[in-house]
């Protein structure tokens, strides 16, 4: 069923739209921790580049969804209502900023995260503006989003610490983002899942699970074992970063396409008087 008093499922937002929240998360929160970390050279550059990319990569899936891409500056239009817009906006300053920060000037990469960081709000802002839908209206929603894109952005930059060598500062935000999320996750779960539509509980209960093995358990095991083995073992801590980092970051992007694509059922209606022939209105 597409319509009626029964929930039924949103169509507008398919994979594309999921895309922009996996990858355009993921990239802000990689500018982000690139710029705290401190790090130097080409290490950096190419992170920050890599973190553009991957916004660059999110906005092209929206780009393919719009019906007539063409008409896509047309986003740009009312800023004052629409977080789509606001996010169109910080994109347009971030692309610069961060190419600047990277290539030329490394000053510059406080600034881009900042606009980073404005990028993946805006983006947590944007489902809870869809009122009709009760997994996304939810108030903690859009802390869980933030949450979300700013771990798997953490997650990256501790994936690719092997090759880097970046400092402990990182993995241990790291360390406590997963668990930040995860109590996020669970205040929110506890308040949104009794308003859902059976499929779309069961389709965010899967997610939520997932959350907490992969995006959860696993990443603090695999951070634990960076710490245990160290220098004594310089293969196994790799690897165990490996495994911290990628494990943070999948979970989160699996959880975000969980609840766009499959957890998204508007609330359907209900008329709770309906008018009879010949009675008058109380």
């Amino acid at each position: 069923m597409s319509f009626g008093p029964n929930p039924w499922q949103q169509a507008h937002w398919d994979w594309r739209a999921a895309g922009n929240f996996m990858a355009g998360g993921a990239g802000g929160g990689l500018i982000v921790a690139t710029a705290l970390s401190g790090a130097q050279g080409s290490a950096r550059a190419l992170l920050l580049l890599a973190g553009v990319a991957l916004v660059g990569l999110g906005l092209a899936c929206v780009w393919l969804e719009i019906g007539r891409p063409w008409r896509a500056l047309n986003v740009f239009r009312q800023p004052q209502r629409s977080w789509m817009a606001r996010e169109a906006i910080v994109a347009t300053l971030l692309f610069p900023v961060t190419a600047a920060a990277a290539l030329a000037w490394p000053a510059l990469a406080g600034i881009a995260a900042a606009l980073a960081l404005a990028f993946v709000y805006c983006q947590s802002r944007m489902l809870s503006a869809a009122r009709g839908i009760p997994a996304w209206r939810a108030p903690l929603l859009a802390p869980l989003i933030l949450a979300t894109g700013l771990t798997e952005g953490a997650g990256l930059w501790v994936a690719a610490a092997p090759w880097h060598g970046g400092g402990a500062a990182i993995a241990l935000a790291l360390a406590v983002l997963v668990l930040v999320r995860f109590v996020v996750w669970r205040v929110y779960w506890r308040g949104v899942a009794p308003g859902l539509a059976a499929r779309a509980r069961v389709a965010l209960d899967a997610a939520g699970k997932r959350l907490v093995i992969i995006g959860t358990a696993l990443p603090l095991l695999g951070l634990a074992g960076v710490a245990a083995f160290g220098n004594a073992a310089p293969s196994l801590a790799a690897a165990a970063a490996i495994v911290a980092g990628v494990s943070a970051a999948v979970a989160g992007a699996g959880f975000k396409f969980a609840l766009i694509t499959r957890a998204a059922y508007n609330q359907g209606f209900a008329l709770t008087r309906l008018p009879v022939r010949g009675v008058r209105r109380a």
